[in-house]
């Protein structure tokens, strides 16, 4: 979720998160480009009118690369170019400050349940550990694999980097929003939830430290 106002920011993060969902923000273009470009998530709810990058050119960039994340555009703007423009752009949704909050919601249920249905069963795989991002569920050979939803999230990062070493800060700006949301201690704690819950499943060897640089998610030799 992308807005320049911090009030705003807030108490958006506070609904969703009552609403059941994982919410990581962004104050600016240039952070919300680059945690957009990781393909982490499942929706962008992106104000248009944002320091650095406007979210027209976020949007663009997104779709320039390939990423189809759903996005929803968040704008004072209510005139018809301007709707017509980002839905050109290839955004899912526009919603026109001020909004109702219960519109919101729906509106980011029905992305969600349209970006499910396009998804259908795509999965990320790495040896035996199979992630599938529709379901948000992990197997290790068919054993499920139990993960918070902050978890799965790192998990899906790494898995979907698989044979890429991915740093701390890309985790923290990938899963938390950006460095200051969160510490690294906090990542390698998180990490070493992970590591034991796969291990409990005999997939312990799959996420490895690569000293000095970060995270990798392999099977064979490191």
């Amino acid at each position: 979720m992308v807005d320049d106002e911090p009030g705003v920011r807030k108490a958006l993060q506070r609904g969703l998160r009552a609403e059941g969902m994982d919410v990581v923000t962004a104050a600016d273009g240039p952070s919300a480009l680059r945690l957009a470009q990781t393909g982490s998530f499942d929706v962008l709810l992106l104000d248009i009118m944002l320091p650095g990058l406007s979210g027209y050119r976020v949007l663009q960039q997104l779709r320039a690369e390939g990423v189809t994340t759903p996005v929803l555009l968040v704008s004072a703007k209510d005139g018809e170019i301007d709707q017509a423009d980002g839905l050109d752009l290839g955004a899912d949704g526009y919603l026109v400050k001020p909004f109702s909050f219960v519109v919101l919601v729906a509106q980011v249920r029905a992305v969600l349940r349209r970006g499910e249905s396009a998804r259908g069963t795509t999965t990320l795989r790495v040896g035996d550990l199979v992630v599938d991002r529709g379901r948000r569920a992990v197997h290790w050979r068919d054993e499920p694999v139990p993960l918070s939803p902050r978890e799965f999230a790192l998990l899906d990062v790494l898995v979907g980097r698989a044979g890429t070493v991915v740093t701390k800060d890309e985790l923290l700006r990938a899963v938390w929003g950006d460095e200051q949301a969160a510490t690294r201690n906090v990542v390698e704690v998180y990490v070493g939830y992970v590591r034991r819950k796969l291990d409990a499943v005999g997939a312990g060897d799959i996420v490895r430290t690569v000293r000095g640089h970060g995270y990798l998610a392999s099977v064979g030799p490191g």
